[in-house]
């Protein structure tokens, strides 16, 4: 639950702290947790307009925490935070602790994704693995890890399984069009994770 600030904030933080004050009194901040829990309720019934409802709310929280500890890659965590509460929402037994779970989640990622960040460096063509070699395959499955369900299964379906694109929207249950573009989108995501 949203509460206001205790101490005055310094620095960045004051901009972010009036526009706070101003747009969440006590009031609107119970309101606001009420209404979160009746959309994390709905949510876990399956309601995707709650769902909706509660991204739209949790989306700015989650930025906010993740962004001070993944840095450059705060937008990149927030995401993988989001997924991740998405993901086990079903498992959130009590809804009024929505926040408190969403932020250990938050901070979770955000930690992982700079700790990840700083581990990587450019490979010399020296260290890349063979083609067939246990480390490439290990390397390609931590990549295909990082990328949302719906790109590693337009992958999978036509790099591995050798499916067309419209076999694979087929087994999507999604357009030809649909199909082609996330597949597009899926090559460039992997491209980007395997380069970062």
């Amino acid at each position: 639950m949203r509460t206001t600030l205790a101490r005055p904030p310094t620095g960045r933080n004051r901009l972010f702290a009036r526009r706070y004050d101003r747009s969440v009194s006590a009031g609107e901040a119970a309101g606001n947790a009420q209404d979160a829990v009746r959309w994390v309720q709905a949510a876990q019934r399956g309601d995707a307009l709650a769902m909706s409802r509660l991204l739209d709310e949790l989306t700015p929280y989650v930025g906010r925490l993740c962004a001070p500890i993944a840095l450059a890659d705060g937008p990149d965590a927030a995401q993988e935070a989001l997924i991740a509460v998405f993901q086990n929402l079903r498992s959130l037994r009590e809804p009024a602790a929505l926040y408190g779970w969403v932020r250990r989640i938050a901070v979770r990622e955000a930690i992982r994704v700079a700790q990840r960040a700083a581990r990587q460096h450019p490979a010399e063509l020296t260290e890349l693995p063979a083609p067939g070699s246990p480390e490439l395959a290990v390397d390609i499955r931590d990549v295909l890890d990082r990328l949302s369900p719906e790109h590693r299964a337009i992958l999978m379906l036509r790099e591995v399984e050798g499916l067309d694109e419209r076999a694979a929207a087929e087994v999507l249950d999604v357009s030809a069009g649909t199909a082609k573009s996330r597949l597009s989108r899926a090559k460039a995501a992997f491209r980007k994770q395997w380069t970062a």
